[in-house]
Order: C-alpha cells, then structure tokens, then sequence
C-alpha cells in the first residue's frame, strides 16, 4: 500500500479528522480537545501546569493556584475552563479540566514560568496548523509523521505504526456500528486484546516499559506493533464474522483475535528464542546527578 492510500485509508478511518488528540511541546505531550462545532480547541490544563512548572504532581498544583488566584484576583479559574473526558495514562477517560487559547493565556499569566512565552508562541502555531489541516486533513497525517521522525523514530518503524492505526481505526468504527459505549467499554475491549496476545494488561505493559503518561504504541518495536494490529484485525474479522453486536459479544470475539495473535507470537518466539514483548522504549536517557564530593 503506498503511502498516499495509506493516509486516505487512515483518515476515511477515523471520520476524517478527531475530537481528541495529542499535541506535542518540546517532546512533551498535550492533551487537546477539537469541538467541531464551535470550532475551538481545548487544551488539558494539567498537561500545560506539568509542561510549564515541571511539578511531579501537576493536578495538586492546579488546585492549589486556582485557591490562590481566587484569593489574591477574586477569579475562579474553573470557570473559564471546561471539564471534557481524555484518555488517561490508564487507558481510560476522565472528566478532565481544559480550557481554549484565550482562557488558557489567562491561566499562563498566573504560572512563573520561562517557558510561558515560547509556550504561548506554541499556542499559536497549533491554532494555525488547525485550520490548515481543516481545509486539507491530510495535513495532520504529515504532521504526526514529521513528530515521529523529529523523535527518532525509522521510516519502517512509522510506516508500521501508520498501518496500525488504520486496522485500530476500522476495529473502533465496527465498535461504534455494532452499539459498543465509546468510553468505558472500548477501553474494556482493548484491554482483553492486550491481555490475550501479550499476557500482559495495557497498564502492565506500559509498567514493564517504564512509561507514564506516554502513549504505549509510541513506544511498541516493530514486532509488537505487527502484533497488535495482527490481535486487532482478526477480532474485527471474526466480530463481524459473527455480526457481534453489544459490549458482550464484541469481548468474546476480542478474547478470540487475541488469541490469534497470541499463536502466532508464540510460534515467532520459538523459532528466534527471543520475546517478542519487551521493556524496550524510546524515552530519553534517564539523566544522573553527579554527587560532587568537596575536600
């Protein structure tokens, strides 16, 4: 499949263009929220407090300014802000605080921070890139691929991940067809997927990986992305084999498309003796602190 049918076929995929994704700012992720109708993007609070402070807990932060903000300028920060479900590290989607351009500016303001002026410059960049991938979708496509490739990523290795979120794609919008609840329940049925294949659960995965808030298939080998979509493809394969309609007939044909790749896996790993599930990511060297020793 060439690569322009694969952007097609990834876009017709997934509706064309999503309500929820991922922004990057300086290889750190951003949360965000497109609402088609009023046209506007929101931006996960919490993500930008941890971007902007470097806090290891970002939510206490958040709670501790908007007390602080309401006591010293007699504004309620939450009510510029809008409370939407994103996917959480655990796979699951949470009423989370967001905010728009211009609410999150004023957020900004509160935050000391050297980076709040090259952050509000970022603002501004994704607010254009948005309406340009409005008027040609495929842009968005080009854009993810150029993140990958800014992050080291093989051209094999994108062209896998690509192909992946097509099958991921077709099996969410047979979910959708067949009266799967969005939320909850997708999480539900990726996660026996996961299981089947890999023995592992999603967040077990990630653990092995060392990954927090990271994306899981950001960080899979060549292999284990093969794998997944392999586990994806045959579950809708088999679901609509079945015509599985609801949340309990999908998960037996999640536990069967598993299982399918978990044969196959099984069967690779005996003839290289190597795993093909691993703690391997593509994190960024961990950092160590020289312990100076004065005489």
């Amino acid at each position: 499949m060439s690569t322009e049918t694969l952007k097609k076929s990834t876009l017709m995929g997934s509706n064309v263009v999503k309500t929820t994704a991922v922004q990057l700012f300086e290889e750190k992720r951003v949360r965000t929220y497109w609402d088609e109708t009023a046209e506007e993007r929101y931006f996960s609070v919490v993500d930008v407090v941890e971007i902007l402070t470097d806090s290891i807990n970002p939510r206490d932060y958040w709670f501790r300014m908007k007390q602080r903000v309401q006591l010293e300028d007699g504004i309620e920060l939450s009510t510029i802000c809008r409370q939407l479900k994103l996917m959480s590290s655990d796979g699951k989607k949470y009423n989370t605080d967001c905010a728009n351009t211009q609410s999150l500016l004023r957020i900004i303001q509160s935050i000391p921070s050297p980076k709040a002026e090259p952050f509000k410059q970022w603002l501004a960049r994704v607010g254009y890139e948005r309406i340009q991938e409005t008027i040609d979708p495929e842009q968005s496509i080009d854009r993810a691929r150029e993140n990958w490739q800014r992050l080291g990523r093989s051209e094999k290795w994108i062209q896998q991940r690509m192909s992946g979120q097509e099958t991921r794609n077709k099996l969410t919008d047979y979910w959708k067809e067949s009266g799967v609840q969005e939320q909850n329940e997708f999480a539900a049925l990726t996660n026996i997927i996961h299981r089947e294949w890999t023995g592992l659960t999603v967040k077990e995965h990630k653990e092995l990986k060392d990954l927090k808030s990271q994306n899981l298939r950001d960080h899979m080998s060549e292999a284990e992305l093969i794998f997944t979509a392999l586990a994806e493809l045959s579950t809708r394969q088999i679901a609509e084999a079945e015509q599985a309609v609801g949340f309990p007939e999908n998960a037996q044909a999640s536990k069967r498309g598993g299982v399918v790749a978990k044969n196959a896996r099984r069967e690779l790993e005996s003839e290289t003796g190597k795993s093909v599930v691993t703690g391997e990511n593509f994190l960024p060297p961990k950092m160590t602190k020289k312990i100076i020793v004065k005489p």
